[in-house]
């Protein structure tokens, strides 16, 4: 039988939802896409497949997926069809007919996050659900420095927390690392070739206690050549983080 398959690219606030994967009795965005993909297309059976998991408060400003349909669909309508029926924390920016060979998670080469820091003393209302607040100040030529030795191929088990599932590999490779003051929101930028179980948040909270002068930029070194994580590093809160675009 013959099978389309459509690829999504969507943003979603994540404050209100328990990640992205879909579990029984709690409400995710798989979930909320598969219910409402079955309400358009009358099949239970569709499974829309993520580039990866975010986690409980993680927001996505470019999360890819895909899904497969035994019938052509017209790629607007699905787009505006979702849009109606999602609530308005949850959008399709696009939607894309791809080979039956794409797979929105093993076909990526890269994946970029974003985590924002408000480093001033007072955080605005309106921007509290999407920043970490740090009152005091933060040394970002510091936090570059330790930034750059974590550039690379490296075994990071030191910035995971235990998933609840064996990790046969926790070799990643990361290419980029840039952390930018604008103003009193601090961008930090990471991009590689995957991330194990919260290690964007444990970089974070590394890289903010150095750059609060808790910890010296040689001691990266340290604990990527530890790889075990101990009680030195701290896991961010999610609210900062976003899933920012996802490279094929």
């Amino acid at each position: 039988m013959k099978k389309y398959r459509y690829k999504l690219k969507i943003s979603y606030d994540g404050l209100n939802y328990q990640g992205w994967q879909k579990q029984p009795n709690k409400k995710t965005i798989q979930g909320e896409l598969e219910k409402n993909l079955f309400k358009i297309c009358g099949n239970s059976n569709i499974s829309v497949e993520g580039s990866g998991r975010t986690d409980t408060g993680v927001h996505a400003k470019g999360q890819i997926a895909h899904f497969d349909s035994v019938d052509k669909l017209d790629n607007q309508s699905i787009k505006q069809s979702l849009n109606c029926l999602l609530c308005d924390d949850i959008r399709i920016c696009t939607v894309n007919n791809v080979s039956l060979n794409f797979h929105s998670r093993f076909s990526a080469k890269s994946k970029e996050y974003r985590y924002f820091i408000c480093n001033a003393k007072t955080l605005s209302p309106h921007i509290r659900n999407y920043r970490y607040h740090e009152t005091r100040e933060l040394n970002i030529k510091e936090m570059q420095q330790a930034a750059n030795l974590l550039i690379g191929n490296h075994d990071f088990a030191s910035f995971t927390v235990n998933p609840g599932y064996i990790i046969n590999n926790s070799v990643r490779e990361i290419f980029t690392f840039d952390i930018n003051k604008i103003d009193s929101t601090i961008i930090i930028k990471v991009c590689g070739n995957g991330f194990l179980y919260k290690m964007v948040r444990s970089f974070t909270g590394f890289l903010i206690d150095v750059g609060l002068g808790r910890f010296d930029v040689n001691y990266t070194n340290d604990l990527l050549m530890k790889m075990k994580r101990n009680k030195d590093i701290k896991t961010a809160p999610a609210k900062g983080l976003f899933l920012w675009r996802v490279n094929y």
